[in-house]
């Protein structure tokens, strides 16, 4: 059942996108009409301010990720083979 939906989703790849991209577009069209009567942070008051708060908190975790897993994680293909040499 699964791999049916994934070759489904697969095939119609830009039907998905161009999907979730009229979802996103509505959510932040939607967000313009939100009362702000009672904003507590300076973000409350600016649309759609939240959802590039998350977004760039999401881009800096990956770019973070990423420069962990290359400074201290990851190890040259032949690491172990090394060891066994010796």
């Amino acid at each position: 059942m699964i791999v049916r939906c994934i070759s489904w989703l697969r095939k119609h790849y830009s039907l998905v996108q161009k999907s979730f991209l009229a979802v996103l577009a509505l959510l932040l069209i939607g967000d313009l009409w939100v009362p702000r009567h009672h904003a507590h942070f300076l973000g409350d008051e600016i649309p759609g301010f939240w959802a590039l708060f998350g977004f760039g908190a999401c881009a800096l975790i990956i770019i973070g990720s990423k420069w962990l897993g290359h400074a201290w994680l990851f190890r040259p293909e032949d690491y172990y083979e090394k060891e066994e040499n010796k």
